[in-house]
């Protein structure tokens, strides 16, 4: 985890588990979202909805499942920015449960301008304060 600037703490919920018994691919989607918001609040007055001056889409996802997970299980949800483009920019996910990977990911992070429904460049002060967490 000591590579990820960032690590939100995720408690496993009721919601979160499957007919299986054990955490839900449409659960860890989420799980990534709850830690993509914080890690934008982390950074600055940031949402998904404004970056400062646009917001953003995620064209595509992509999960990788090491481990099950289950109910109440207490996990660290890392995040990272990595690839940083004029307009995009790809964000790494780990998620831990007592020092074991249980999942990762990534998600490619477009930054949208939803007034004229087009892509747009990342705005400069996100653009700063996310390069910052790359070098930490």
């Amino acid at each position: 985890m000591e590579q990820f600037p960032f690590v939100f703490p995720y408690r496993v919920g009721v919601a979160d588990i499957n007919y299986g018994g054990h955490v839900a691919n449409s659960a860890v989607l989420n799980i990534f979202q709850d830690a993509r918001i914080a890690f934008f609040a982390s950074l600055g007055p940031y949402s998904e909805l404004d970056l400062g001056g646009c917001g953003i889409i995620m064209p595509e996802a992509h999960v990788y499942y090491r481990n099950e997970m289950f109910l109440h299980d207490e996990l660290q949800v890392a995040v990272r920015c990595k690839d940083l483009k004029r307009s995009s920019f790809l964000l790494e996910y780990r998620i831990e449960r007592c020092g074991a990977v249980t999942a990762e990911g990534e998600t490619p992070i477009v930054c949208f301008d939803y007034a004229k429904r087009k892509p747009c460049r990342i705005p400069e002060e996100f653009k700063q304060k996310i390069t910052e967490s790359m070098a930490a």
